[in-house]
C-alpha cells in the first residue's frame, strides 16, 4: 500500500510539473499529432504496407450520342475484382448524372444558396437490364438507387483476395447544358460541343480505411475512383470529331488518309501540326471518311480511374509530340471552335499542354498516358485522365493557367489517387503548388507566377474571422471562395513554405517524389502523405501539419528588440524575436551591419520550444543597421509591420 501511495504521489507531482512547464513552453504545439504505429496495409513510414490491397474495376463501354435530342444511350460491362480480405455481400456504384435531377440532394442544397446551380434542367439516369454474372451464374440484379449511389445486393458474397463479378447496365440520360462545370454542351457557330464526363455508372471505392466510400455527389466535392482498364466505343453522327481519354484504336475507320498522315507528322514534331485547320471546319466531304449515318470511334485506356470525351462538328484539331524523360513519346492535342482560334488564344493550347506535361514529367513523375487532349468547352476547367475541359473564351495567361492546372491534375489525383470527396487539398492544393513552378519555367517566365507570392488577398483570407481549416470537407465550406482557400491556396502555400523555408528544395523534392512514386495508382490518406514526407526528408513536422492543416491559426513573427553584450557590438548582438501567431515557423533573418557586412541567418523551428520569445545571440562585428525577417517573403506572415528593425 505504501508503494502504491508513493507511485501515485510521484505521478501527481510529475503532471503538476508538466502543467507548470506547459505554461512556459510550446509543448502542445510540438507534441505528436497522432500516435500512428502502422498496420499491414499502411506502414508507419508512410509507404503502402506489405499487405496493401485495392480493388479493381475494368470497364467495357458503348454509347450512342443523338445530337438532335442531346441524349446519350449506353451500355457498361464492369468486371469488378475484390482484392480485399473481406467477403462483399453488396456493391456500391456512383451515379454521377443523378446529380442533375431536380430533387437531387445537391440540387436542393444549392438552389437558393448559390454555387454550381444547374437551373431548371431535370436530368439523371434511366437504368435498365441490370444483371450480375458470378462464375457461370447470371441473374437480374437486386438493387436500390439512393440519390447519386446505387447498391447492388449479391445473391452470394463476392469472395476475397481475387473474387470477380461482372455487372451489366443499360443507361441513358439527357446531357445537361451546364453540368456543375464538369460536363455540358456549348452551342457554337458550327455546332454543339459535347463535354462528356460522369457519363457512365462507375464503382465506388472499397478501401481499408472506410470500407465502402459512398458519400453522395453534391457538387463541390469531386471524385474517388478505382483503377482499371477501359475499352470505349462511341457512336456519333458521321460528321462529328471525337477526342477521348486513351488511345484511338481504329484511325482508319474514323480518319481520312490525309488526317492519318498529319498525325504521323505531329508525332515527330515539337511544333503544333493542324489535323483539321480553321479552313476545314464543318466540311465533312473532305474531313470525314463517311458522308451519312453514324460512325464509331474506339479508344482504350489502361490503369486509369476514369475516362471522358468530347464530340462536335465544330472542332479545329491540332497536335504535337510530347517528349518524356524515358524517351517515350505521347501526343498533345487540342480541339476548339473557330470562336476560340487565334495566336493569343487556343491556337497555343497544344503548346501549353505539351510544355505542362513535359515539365511535370521531368520534375516529379513521368506522364503515363498516350495522349493529353485539351477541349474548349463551356466547362471552365475540369480534369480527367488524359483529357481536360477548359474555358473556350480563355486567352493568353488565363488559358495557360487553366490548361496547366487541369493537366497538372493528371498527377493529383489521376496518378496519385486520393479521395477528393473528403480531402480536396490532396489534389487541388498539391496541384496549385506544382503549377507555381511550372509557370515560372514556361518560356522562362512568359506568364509570371504570382498565385503564391506577394498576394495581399491571400494574407487577408488567412486573417479573416471566417477562415476555415484545410481539413474542411468541400461541401461543408461556407462558400466557393472559402473552398478556393481551403482546398487550393492554403495547402499550396503550406507546401511552398515546406519547400522554401523548412526543408529546402533538395530534401523536399526528394520526399515529394517519394510520395508520388509510392502512391502512384494507389489510394493515400493524409497520414500517409505526412509520414512519407517526414521519413523521406528526415524531419519531425507534426507541429506544422497540426497547425497549418487542421486549424485556422496564422503566422506572425516579429523583431522585438536588439541589444549588445556589455553594450559592445563587437561582443555580439542579442536579437529578441517574438512569435505572436498560433503557427510557429523557422525564422530567416537578413542582418546588415553599418560596416557593410550582410548575412542571412536561418534559425530552425526549435527556437520556439520553450515559449514564444527567443533571444538569439548573433556574433556581430559592428553595430547593426537593419534586420529584416523573411527577406524573400517565403513565409506567409500575416503582419509584416514588425518584420523590420532599424538602428535608428
Amino acid at each position: 500500500m505504501k508503494k502504491l501511495t508513493y507511485w501515485c504521489t510521484s505521478v501527481i507531482m510529475f503532471f503538476m510539473v508538466l502543467g507548470g512547464a506547459q505554461a512556459q513552453n510550446n509543448l502542445n504545439t510540438f507534441l505528436p499529432m497522432v500516435d500512428w504505429q502502422g498496420n499491414p496495409y499502411r506502414s508507419a513510414s508512410g509507404a503502402p504496407g506489405a499487405e496493401y490491397w485495392q480493388n479493381k474495376a475494368d470497364y467495357i463501354l458503348t454509347a450512342n450520342l443523338d445530337d438532335k435530342t442531346h441524349e446519350l444511350k449506353g451500355h457498361v460491362t464492369i468486371t469488378y475484382t475484390n482484392n480485399s480480405p473481406d467477403v462483399l455481400d453488396f456493391l456500391w456504384l456512383q451515379l454521377g448524372q443523378n446529380r442533375f435531377k431536380k430533387d437531387a440532394r445537391g440540387a436542393v442544397n444549392v438552389a437558393l444558396s448559390g454555387g454550381r446551380y444547374t437551373g431548371d434542367f431535370d436530368g439523371g439516369y434511366k437504368l435498365s437490364n441490370i444483371k450480375v454474372k458470378a462464375g457461370s451464374k447470371v441473374y437480374i440484379a437486386k438493387y436500390v438507387v439512393s440519390d447519386t449511389r446505387m447498391q447492388i445486393r449479391l445473391d452470394e458474397g463476392l469472395k476475397p483476395k481475387g473474387g470477380k463479378v461482372t455487372i451489366d447496365i443499360d443507361f441513358q440520360f439527357k446531357v445537361p447544358e451546364y453540368g456543375m462545370d464538369r460536363t455540358g454542351r456549348l452551342k457554337t457557330k458550327n455546332g454543339v460541343i459535347y463535354s462528356m464526363a460522369q457519363w457512365y455508372p462507375r464503382m465506388c471505392v472499397y478501401d481499408d480505411i472506410k470500407g465502402w466510400n459512398t458519400a453522395p455527389y453534391l457538387g463541390a466535392g469531386e471524385f474517388y475512383c478505382e483503377y482499371g482498364d477501359y475499352d470505349v466505343k462511341l457512336t456519333v453522327p458521321y460528321n462529328h470529331i471525337v477526342v477521348a481519354s486513351g488511345e484511338l484504336q481504329n484511325p482508319k475507320d474514323v480518319l481520312t488518309k490525309e488526317q492519318i498522315k498529319r498525325f504521323a507528322k505531329a508525332a515527330k514534331s515539337d511544333k503544333t501540326v493542324a489535323i483539321i485547320s480553321n479552313k476545314e471546319i464543318n466540311q465533312p466531304k473532305t474531313t470525314r471518311p463517311k458522308q451519312s449515318g453514324t460512325i464509331t470511334w474506339q479508344f482504350k485506356m489502361k490503369n486509369s480511374r476514369d475516362v471522358a470525351w468530347g464530340s462536335s462538328t465544330s472542332f479545329i484539331w491540332d497536335a504535337a509530340r510530347i517528349n518524356l524523360p524515358s524517351g517515350r513519346k505521347a501526343m498533345a492535342q487540342s480541339v476548339y471552335p473557330i470562336e476560340s482560334d487565334g495566336n493569343s488564344a487556343w491556337a497555343r493550347s497544344t503548346e501549353y499542354t505539351k510544355k505542362s506535361i513535359e515539365h511535370y514529367s521531368k520534375m516529379w513523375f513521368e506522364y503515363p498516358y498516350p495522349v493529353a487532349v485539351n477541349v474548349a468547352s463551356n466547362v471552365g476547367g475540369m480534369e480527367y485522365p488524359g483529357l481536360s475541359f477548359c474555358g473556350w473564351k480563355a486567352t493568353r495567361g488565363s488559358l495557360w493557367g487553366v490548361t496547366d492546372h487541369e493537366f497538372g491534375h493528371n498527377w493529383f489525383p489521376m496518378i496519385v489517387g486520393s479521395n477528393e470527396r473528403l480531402y480536396p487539398w490532396m489534389d487541388e492544393g498539391f496541384n496549385t503548388f506544382i503549377n507555381h513552378y511550372s509557370t515560372l519555367a514556361f518560356n522562362k517566365g512568359e506568364y509570371k507566377s504570382s498565385a503564391l507570392l506577394g498576394s495581399s488577398l491571400l494574407g487577408g483570407a488567412l486573417r479573416s474571422p471566417n477562415a476555415e481549416s484545410i481539413h474542411t470537407y468541400p461541401d461543408i465550406v461556407r462558400s466557393s471562395g472559402s473552398l478556393g482557400m481551403t482546398a487550393y491556396y492554403k495547402p499550396a502555400m503550406g507546401l511552398y513554405m515546406l519547400r522554401e523555408a523548412i526543408l529546402g528544395p533538395e530534401r523536399f523534392d526528394y520526399a515529394f517524389r517519394t510520395y508520388i512514386k509510392r502512391w502512384a495508382y494507389k489510394h493515400p490518406t493524409p497520414i500517409d502523405f505526412f509520414n512519407t514526407i517526414e521519413n523521406a526528408a528526415g524531419e519531425e513536422l507534426d507541429w506544422f501539419w497540426k497547425k497549418w492543416f487542421y486549424t485556422n491559426e496564422t503566422i506572425d513573427q516579429g523583431i522585438k528588440s536588439v541589444t549588445y553584450r556589455k553594450n559592445d557590438p563587437k561582443q555580439g548582438a542579442i536579437i529578441t524575436l517574438e512569435n505572436k501567431g498560433g503557427v510557429v515557423m523557422p525564422a530567416i533573418l537578413e542582418i546588415e551591419e553599418e560596416n557593410g557586412t550582410k548575412k542571412i541567418v536561418n534559425l530552425s523551428v526549435e527556437i520556439w520550444f520553450k515559449g514564444n520569445t527567443f533571444r538569439y545571440l548573433h556574433h556581430s562585428t559592428g553595430k547593426i543597421k537593419r534586420i529584416q525577417l523573411d527577406p524573400q517573403r517565403v513565409i506567409y506572415d500575416v503582419n509584416t509591420s514588425n518584420d523590420i528593425w532599424t538602428g535608428k
